[in-house]
């Protein structure tokens, strides 16, 4: 049989294939640094408050776009939890919205409960922090209690991991992640990039609701710039090697509709760099070593996305530039098992590949 393959071509594509703010929504942004910051602050503030136990009824909405729930791996719609969820495999357990929820917990898989990714004990339980879903997911009890009110960062030496490989330990303080010491929670690669950009929507709604006396390990004590440097470095690391996925732009769609505003680092993830600068870099590090498919230069100007797992198929194939923006997206309807991807332009590109049980990123250099 002759082998098909589908080329893809690069190109600028504009707004629409992101998740979709409404008309001029950001039309007063227009600046660059903590000046932008403030533009979105004022975007994106007074949103409608609900109550935190109105989370449980958001978490269970039957809505097509709900992206607390899994569409995307085993499309399931039960509960997607980060911190069990396996994005090559099957999970070692699901919840069904409405079902075991905590309630008292001992084991993985007991319950599901409400993860505050900025901890709730650091701006002291208050409205509107508490119950804002867009850095509120549901998540496995057992583990939410574990990664307690640690900080996000890199683990060296892992005390704890989850049926899932998320960790707990100590900070590897090497790296992009060189500078903190102290015990941190890292989450699997497939979920970095939407940690982050819930931290930067977070540091911005909120810069206004004294950030700045906060005391939090990631936190510099100030409202414009919020993170230390470390942390920042990890962030923004995590934010572009992880680029904005389907669940993000859905979770967007989704909380727009329920309290009526948005995460712009998800809309705009060039947002973050603009206020936080390009010069943090990404550091070298291995980010999911994966053998489902395999990256390679076919010329100067094209790579090949090639299927390796014959038990999976590669679904959709997105491109970003290295502002986190996102340059084509293509479905791959008749199934081939080899995408050759042509660029313009010469610089660094995230791809991420997108099919049954995977999401890959791999980074590639265009000379």
């Amino acid at each position: 049989m002759k082998k098909i393959i589908l080329h893809l071509s690069i190109f600028l594509v504009g707004s629409n294939l992101f998740a979709q703010a409404p008309a001029n929504y950001y039309n007063n942004a227009t600046g660059s640094g903590f000046v932008l910051k403030t533009q979105l602050y004022n975007i994106i503030k007074g949103h409608t408050t609900k109550s935190y136990d109105a989370l449980k009824g958001l978490y269970r909405q039957t809505d097509s776009d709900n992206g607390f729930q899994d569409k995307y791996y085993e499309k399931d719609n039960t509960i997607l939890d980060i911190y069990s969820e396996i994005a090559t495999a099957k999970d070692p357990y699901n919840f069904t919205p409405g079902q075991k929820e905590c309630g008292n917990y001992k084991n993985e898989g007991d319950c599901y409960n409400r993860e505050h990714l900025i901890p709730q004990s650091v701006f002291s339980e208050s409205s509107p922090m508490v119950s804002d879903p867009l850095h509120i997911w549901p998540t496995d009890g057992k583990v939410n209690g574990m990664r307690s009110n640690y900080p996000h960062g890199v683990v060296g030496n892992a005390t704890y991991t989850s049926l899932n490989g998320s960790k707990l330990g100590s900070n590897l303080n090497s790296g992009y992640s060189a500078g903190y010491s102290g015990i941190v929670f890292e989450p699997i690669d497939e979920f970095k990039g939407d940690i982050a950009r819930a931290y930067f929507y977070f540091a911005t709604r909120y810069q206004e609701n004294g950030i700045q006396s906060w005391t939090y390990a990631m936190f510099n004590k100030t409202k414009d710039k919020v993170f230390t440097d470390t942390f920042l470095k990890i962030l923004m690391t995590w934010h572009l090697n992880d680029p904005v996925s389907d669940r993000e732009k859905d979770i967007n769609n989704l909380v727009y509709r329920y309290q009526g505003n948005r995460n712009p680092f998800i809309d705009h993830p060039e947002y973050a760099e603009k206020i936080w600068g390009s010069d943090l870099g990404t550091g070298d590090f291995e980010y999911q070593k994966r053998d489902d498919v395999s990256v390679y230069n076919a010329t100067n100007r094209s790579i090949k996305v090639k299927l390796e797992n014959n038990s999976k198929s590669i679904q959709k194939v997105s491109v970003f530039n290295f502002n986190g923006q996102l340059v084509n997206e293509v479905s791959n309807s008749s199934n081939q098992k080899e995408v050759e991807v042509n660029f313009k332009t010469p610089g660094v590109y995230i791809i991420k590949v997108v099919g049954k049980q995977m999401e890959i990123n791999k980074r590639v250099v265009i000379k």
